[in-house]
């Protein structure tokens, strides 16, 4: 997954705002901890206000479903 593709899927399921989108977007969150670390997925979270919107603080660890 790219940066960009990430901000796209995160965008489009903070919009939406469900639990069902909270989850999705965890998953995200773990394909870009698996892919960049952890200063980028702290970067999404804050610029989305994951925190405010779902509790998603910056610092959290998440994992991929897919191990690369």
């Amino acid at each position: 997954m790219t940066l960009e593709k990430a901000h796209e899927l995160i965008a489009m399921h903070s919009s939406l705002g469900s639990g069902y989108n909270r989850n999705a977007a965890r998953m995200v969150l773990g394909e870009v901890m698996r892919d960049f670390g952890q200063e980028a997925v702290d970067a999404l979270i804050r610029e989305y206000e994951l925190e405010k919107q779902w509790q998603i603080k910056p610092g959290t660890k998440f994992e991929s479903a897919f191990k690369s």
